[in-house]
C-alpha cells in the first residue's frame, strides 16, 4: 500500500499486479499510450474520466489532516504515514487515500460521486472549526 513520486510521475498501488499512474498536466496528451510504450508487456487503460482527486493541504495546523481523517475514515491515522497508500470507505464510497506529505493529504474518488465526496470533504472540515460549547 504504498505511494511513490519522482520526475513528475507518481504511482500508488490499487491491488495485486495494479498500479494507478498520476502524471501532472497530462490528461489532454495520450499519456496511456507513452507509457503503454514505455512498459511493454503492460496492460494500460486510460481512467483521466473515472477518477477525480481532492488535494488537501494543511500547513498551518500540523494535526488538522490527523483530525480530518478523524472524521472521515474508519481508519487509524497513524497507518497513513507519508508515502502510503490506502483503500478504505468515506461517506457511502469507495475511495483511494494518499499521503504525500505530512501537511498533505489526496483523497481519489469516482468522478461520477464527485460532488458527494466534496461535500462529505467539507462537511467534516466544517465540523473542526466549530467550538464545542
Amino acid at each position: 500500500a504504498g505511494w511513490q513520486a519522482g520526475d513528475g510521475i507518481a504511482a500508488f498501488w490499487t491491488a495485486p499486479g495494479q498500479w494507478m499512474i498520476e502524471a501532472a498536466g497530462r490528461a489532454t496528451a495520450d499519456f496511456a499510450a507513452d507509457l503503454a510504450a514505455a512498459a511493454p508487456g503492460c496492460s494500460v487503460t486510460e481512467q483521466t474520466d473515472g477518477w477525480v482527486c481532492s488535494e488537501l493541504a494543511a500547513a498551518s495546523q500540523a494535526d488538522a489532516l490527523r483530525r480530518l481523517l478523524e472524521k472521515l475514515v474508519n481508519i487509524d491515522p497513524e497507518q497513513l504515514q507519508p508515502g502510503t497508500a490506502l483503500r478504505t470507505g468515506l461517506d457511502h464510497q469507495s475511495v483511494f487515500l494518499l499521503r504525500r506529505a505530512p501537511d498533505h493529504l489526496a483523497i481519489w474518488g469516482m468522478r461520477s460521486a464527485a460532488r458527494s465526496l466534496w461535500h462529505a470533504i467539507t462537511s467534516a472540515a466544517e465540523q473542526q472549526t466549530v467550538s464545542p460549547g
